[in-house]
């Protein structure tokens, strides 16, 4: 079974556009096969595409943000 790399990409405010559309270039270029992508603070606690992120994971792929804060 092949490893897959996997993006997540997160502002903290759906006006952040040009922020999540520069993390979504970059995690493109870093060779993720799948982005999950959400505008929501990370205080809301609710961060349902990040839950979906580490579900789609799997032993051996790799969870790449463009910065740790974005987690």
């Amino acid at each position: 079974m092949s490893s897959v790399v996997v993006g997540y990409a997160r502002t903290s405010t759906a006006d952040q556009v040009a922020g999540l559309e520069a993390q979504q270039r970059e995690l493109e270029k870093a060779g993720c096969a799948r982005i999950f992508q959400e505008q929501v603070s990370s205080v809301a606690g609710n961060r349902p595409e990040l839950e979906k992120a580490l579900d789609y994971v799997r032993e051996g792929d790799t969870l790449v943000v463009t910065k740790l804060d974005r987690l």
